[in-house]
């Protein structure tokens, strides 16, 4: 005879279904997520020379190292707020349109293509003889070509198209989450367009878009084909992504890479928790205000 199966066993030990059944998500985000960032932690305190916060020390005492901060910062930070501050009229409008479904899947369509397919076409558009500066030149606009890559404004356009799509997907959704009902209940008491947006639509997404701004913020500080391809790697936009290669892969430091990849991680939980403690200042209900 065969003996008990492992469930039996499991459920022998105290061990109910529902538990059963979050230990395979328990093991995969241990296995994917807690194993990858304790071993990076410790990999960063075991520098090759030196005690063990040697790595950070290096790193916070070499301008050339801790200004890839500054550089990444203003890149991820203006990007993450005309992205936001676009997607929510464009959901707004959207949510009232017919052909909704078309509609996003045009505007989704950089995120299918791959930052690095966006980076190499922005490069034949805004390159030197790219289409747009032959048509300026054709025009007679400009007398001469205009550099719009290999410098700071072709990692921002990359960035502006690769980003997004994605924060207007979620802004979408939270919008669409609304219930109708309340605009027009403010509409009936007499409040206008502008007074609907900032004092009904407004607070209501306040919580969405906070989570849609760490989340976008989070994707364009982790920057690094368009920084490659689109912008002087060795200049203006040398991000912190490519300071944590540059370490591991081309002085085999992989200690020192480890030790940049968890600072980057410190300065954008940095930022997240900032973004979302400013969620308390604004309307909380107990259920948003949405439908359902």
């Amino acid at each position: 005879m065969s003996g008990p199966s492992l469930r039996t066993r499991l459920a022998g030990r105290g061990l109910d279904g529902k538990t059963l059944l979050l230990l395979p998500g328990l093991i995969f985000m241990i296995a994917m997520f807690v194993y990858p960032f304790l071993y990076g932690v410790a990999d960063s305190l075991t520098p090759k020379e030196g005690t063990w916060y040697a790595n950070y020390a290096k790193f916070f005492s070499d301008p050339f190292q801790y200004q890839t901060i500054a550089a990444t910062m203003w890149l991820a930070l203006p990007v993450t707020v005309i992205n936001l501050a676009f997607a929510v009229p464009v959901a707004l409008r959207v949510r009232l349109m017919r052909r909704q479904r078309l509609l996003t899947t045009i505007l989704v369509l950089p995120i299918t293509l791959g930052t690095v397919f966006v980076a190499d076409g922005l490069l034949t558009f805004l390159g030197p003889r790219g289409w747009f500066n032959h048509a300026l030149l054709m025009l007679g606009v400009l007398d001469a070509p205009v550099k719009l890559t290999n410098n700071y404004w072709g990692v921002f356009a990359s960035l502006l198209i690769t980003g997004f799509p994605f924060a207007f997907l979620l802004t979408l959704s939270y919008v669409t989450g609304i219930d109708p009902a309340i605009e027009q209940a403010a509409a009936t008491l007499g409040a206008g367009p502008r007074q609907r947006f900032f004092r009904v639509f407004l607070p209501l997404l306040v919580p969405g878009l906070a989570v849609t701004f760490c989340l976008a913020f989070v994707q364009a500080f982790a920057v690094f084909p368009s920084a490659v391809l689109l912008g002087a790697p060795a200049g203006p936009t040398r991000v912190i992504s490519i300071a944590a290669y540059q370490a591991a892969f081309e002085q085999y430091d992989h200690s020192l890479g480890s030790t940049i990849a968890l600072i980057m991680g410190g300065v954008e939980l940095v930022v997240v928790l900032a973004v979302l403690a400013t969620r308390s200042l604004f309307y909380r209900g107990p259920a948003g205000g949405t439908k359902g």
